[in-house]
């Protein structure tokens, strides 16, 4: 599928980064035909650099495959990579080789036909090498678009020294209703259990949380999306939970995440949890560090006891864009940064890895190590890393994204933080979110149903 007005309203959506489209690959999309040399090429990689080991990682691949040389381009951000590959798509050149993109974004571009069908290299058997959270946001008809290069699965998050102070065992909060009496406890100390305000920034979070009450508040089959915010049965459930939090004030509706006043509340035990990524324990140290030894990890709630369902909150992946004209060259680097040893090295220095033979490894989970040491010091010497590998490989189930997602978390900022001051109910602004991601699906052309 190659929809023109879709293409013409992505690039329409961000603003141009000439300086990054002036570099990367011809203008001719055949598959095929632009499998180029596995062995030859000079590649074009955007992508960002985190953990600042990009240079050295793409040094030991060209050492390993010769013929190959690689020029990064840091883009910085995943929004300005996702912009400048929209805008290069829409202009047919000026595109990379190989892309870095945030997990939820590979969708936006596979269904306009920007990416490479990675089963073509033999990357649809490599599932059971992944953990599932992370390969399932890549697939779109079933086929992946991309390789996991870290996970996020999303976790719990406690500052002991407050839930003890409320008469409340983070270790027994195993269910969604024990997190709710926890709530009431923590709410009678002075403190909240969390905070949800419903921004932007609140999208990731939301889409997992709805992820694991099984929710599919919208579907993308082909040209037809069709959108159920609020007769969903995940989202019914998930609803009804969340407006009794907002309804009795036992979550701090006020303070949006990232922001000063959520690092100052961490800090002070205002804020007494979170439901966030597994990537969270860094910004905890340096965000709260008058709480160092009081925060701990658990796993996620459940909607049901004895459940072990897990989502995923966050993410990365590389792929390889169909405007390449050397796409099995460019495969080769996408396998080895996520599959190979390259995924090692990005693991080392920082990144939470998605391949399972290093989620299970005794270094990942050796609380001897210095970087592990560090973070189990902050957590009162919880081994943090085995909590959060247990987690990643927990059980999920498939999640789609919709192929407009940049639009879809501002759009969630817009329409959803209306509940969370109390103007309308958060079925009402749900249902208000889903009309305008109806509509936006209709002006890019999709055939969209709202039930």
């Amino acid at each position: 599928m190659r929809n023109t007005k879709k293409a013409i309203a992505a690039a329409a959506a961000v603003a141009t980064l000439v300086g990054l489209a002036a570099c990367g690959s011809g203008n001719d999309g055949d598959a095929t035909a632009n499998q180029g040399d596995a062995n030859k090429a000079e590649l074009v990689f955007w992508g960002w650099d985190s953990g600042n080991s990009m240079k050295s990682i793409l040094s030991d691949f060209e050492k390993a495959n010769p013929g190959i040389t690689v020029k990064f381009n840091n883009t910085g951000t995943a929004e300005k990579t996702s912009t400048a590959l929209s805008n290069a798509i829409a202009a047919g050149n000026g595109a990379p080789d190989v892309v870095m993109l945030e997990d939820p974004t590979v969708t936006q571009f596979a269904v306009t036909d920007g990416l490479v069908d990675l089963s073509q290299f033999g990357a649809d058997k490599l599932a059971d090498d992944f953990a599932a959270g992370p390969w399932n946001k890549l697939q779109y008809n079933n086929k992946p678009y991309a390789l996991p290069i870290d996970s996020g699965p999303e976790m719990f998050f406690y500052n002991k020294a407050v839930f003890d102070k409320a008469g409340v065992d983070g270790e027994s909060i195993k269910t969604w209703d024990d997190y709710y009496e926890a709530a009431k406890k923590i709410r009678a100390t002075g403190s909240y259990i969390t905070n949800l305000a419903g921004t932007s920034n609140d999208y990731q979070p939301f889409t997992a949380q709805i992820w694991q009450a099984g929710a599919k508040p919208w579907t993308v089959d082909g040209e037809n999306i069709t959108i159920d915010m609020t007769k969903d049965e995940g989202m019914q459930r998930y609803i009804k939970f969340v407006q009794k939090l907002i309804d009795e004030d036992l979550v701090d509706t006020k303070t949006p995440n990232w922001s000063d006043d959520w690092n100052r509340e961490l800090n002070d035990g205002t804020i007494a949890s979170l439901t966030i990524g597994a990537w969270m324990p860094i910004n905890l140290m340096s965000g709260a560090p008058d709480q160092a030894g009081n925060w701990r990890v658990a796993q996620l709630p459940q909607w049901e006891e004895g459940q072990e369902v897990s989502a995923e909150d966050g993410g990365s992946a590389l792929a390889v864009v169909k405007l390449s004209k050397n796409q099995a060259a460019a495969y080769k680097l996408v396998e080895y940064l996520t599959h190979g040893e390259g995924a090692q090295t990005m693991a080392d220095t920082g990144t939470f890895p998605s391949l399972k033979k290093i989620l299970q490894s005794d270094s990942f989970v050796d609380p001897t190590t210095e970087a592990n040491k560090k973070t189990n010091d902050y957590f009162g010497g919880q081994n943090v890393n085995e909590v959060l590998s247990a987690a990643a490989q927990r059980p999920t189930e498939k999640f789609q994204y919709l192929p407009y997602n940049p639009f879809a978390q501002s759009a969630y900022g817009d329409e959803v933080s209306k509940a969370y001051s109390k103007e309308i109910t958060l079925e009402q602004a749900l249902k208000n979110y889903g009309d305008k991601l109806a509509q936006q699906g209709k002006d890019q052309g999709y055939t969209v149903t709202v039930k």
